[in-house]
């Protein structure tokens, strides 16, 4: 409280530079550590945990020594745990701290996931990257930011500081002589803008041809593409080979992608990289399936609208049994629908207090288009009335022609799930949103509560489960 007092009185100026020098302090503190790392950094809107989490664990597979910062979890020498502390990207100690004790037990690579407020916070200086991987980009954190061109800026820092940076020789991973490499989703409106900044290479990925023709603006070199072939589900043809994810949705065909551009970078042969890829099963908090009888219980950390109609989408079309992109689904009738009267039910509540305002009741018009039940709750209100941030996301709801009998709003996100889980069959989806697998729920005066949906989700389901027997 103190401290964010003390930031109130301080010009913008004095906070940046108090940012910066801290970053640059903790670097040098530690010795730099990241100039003895291959360092990848992550950033976009949408997929960067999950980018995170896949390239740690086909690079673990692929006999590298590597070690991650991601809001799902962290990894380094002393193993993997999940991220508590509610941050995407920590604060600058404690990244160079990390890094730091990879290069102590000779780690090869780190693989950061680079948020837009922690570049905001300077907390990604003194971080030597040698790529930087763009997922996407749409509109998030306005409020911090002041605009989406201001948000998509801050994102270009990670890329427009990457060459920048002192060059590495060699490291003890493959023996490579590291270039310094951007890494672009082509097929993201945006992807020229993070394609303009200075690299001594520059790789990309599509599942559209005409992004083929894309060269980057500065340079005469084309660009080395990943062209990938959507076939169906998760599956997609890469330089003629099959690859089947057991991770669902074109959004994870996406992620793949990246990764096995961060594996072309290492001069990882492609078929080692397919047979690591192909052993995911899932990612915790991401489209993770944590009850799959009598109906279907599903996490994801999905807040902004863009991913949730991803993920109602695929939802729906599996419910149906039809391809999402030859058959998109829109429940006109919530009633019923194609598969035996099989229903969606959404825990919607993924909207934080004090942030983005304005795409609650976006939210509420995507649940009407693709749920037969919605249940509203509470997500991490910080010091906004959570009742006021249901009824923000209810005005995209009113209306509408959807049924209010089948909407619930209940504020306590335990009676919540309870709630969508007694209002399930056979055959039904059940899709808790907005928290995936964070440890904690924030409410107002800083104080937080021990919170992971995947967990009590699951003990409401079994509560359930033994009421019934």
């Amino acid at each position: 409280m103190v401290k964010a007092f003390i930031k109130k009185l301080l010009p913008k100026k004095a906070i940046f530079f108090y940012h910066k020098y801290l970053a640059l302090l903790a670097s040098f503190l530690y010795g730099q550590p990241s100039n003895q790392l291959i360092v990848i950094g992550v950033t976009g809107t949408a997929g960067k945990s999950s980018t995170v989490y896949l390239i740690g664990k086909i690079l673990e597979k692929c006999d590298l020594k590597v070690g991650w910062t991601s809001s799902i979890s962290f990894k380094d020498a002393q193993g993997e745990k999940i991220n508590n502390k509610k941050m995407t990207m920590p604060g600058r100690f404690f990244l160079q701290k990390f890094l730091k004790n990879l290069v102590k037990n000779n780690y090869q690579v780190a693989v950061i996931e680079t948020s837009s407020e922690g570049i905001l916070q300077s907390r990604h200086l003194g971080i030597n990257y040698d790529l930087a991987i763009f997922t996407n980009l749409s509109p998030e954190h306005l409020e911090v930011h002041g605009s989406f061109e201001n948000y998509k800026k801050t994102k270009g820092e990670l890329f427009r500081k990457l060459k920048a940076q002192s060059s590495k020789l060699k490291t003890t991973a493959q023996n490579l002589k590291l270039k310094k490499t951007i890494i672009a989703n082509l097929d993201d409106e945006h992807a020229d803008y993070f394609l303009s900044f200075q690299a001594d290479e520059y790789l990309g990925y599509t599942l559209k041809s005409n992004a083929k023709t894309r060269i980057h603006p500065n340079d005469t070199n084309k660009i080395k593409i990943l062209e990938a072939e959507k076939r169906t589900g998760s599956s997609f043809m890469l330089d003629n080979s099959l690859f089947q994810l057991q991770l669902p949705g074109q959004f994870n065909i996406y992620n793949a992608l990246a990764v096995l551009s961060v594996c072309q970078y290492l001069k990882i042969p492609l078929e080692q990289a397919k047979k690591a890829l192909e052993k995911i099963e899932s990612i915790p908090g991401r489209m993770e399936e944590i009850v799959n009888h009598p109906f279907k219980i599903i996490i994801d950390y999905a807040h902004t609208p863009i991913e949730l109609q991803k993920i109602y989408e695929l939802l729906n079309c599996e419910l149906i049994g039809k391809e999402i992109e030859a058959h998109p689904v829109i429940r006109q009738d919530t009633q019923s629908n194609d598969k035996a009267n099989s229903k969606l039910i959404c825990v919607l509540g993924s909207c934080g207090g004090g942030r983005d305002k304005w795409k609650r009741p976006e939210l509420g018009k995507l649940a009407v288009q693709y749920c037969n039940y919605i249940v509203l709750t509470n997500e991490d209100p910080y010091d906004e009335d959570p009742g006021q941030i249901l009824s923000d996301i209810k005005s995209g709801i009113t209306g509408s022609q959807f049924p209010i009998s089948n909407l619930y709003q209940i504020l306590n996100r335990e009676e919540a799930i309870k709630k969508a889980i007694s209002l399930a069959s056979p055959g039904d989806t059940i899709i808790i949103t907005g928290k995936g697998s964070e440890q904690w729920m924030c409410l107002k005066n800083g104080k937080k509560i021990a919170w992971d949906d995947r967990q009590i989700a699951l003990k409401e389901f079994n509560k359930l489960s033994t009421a019934k027997d």
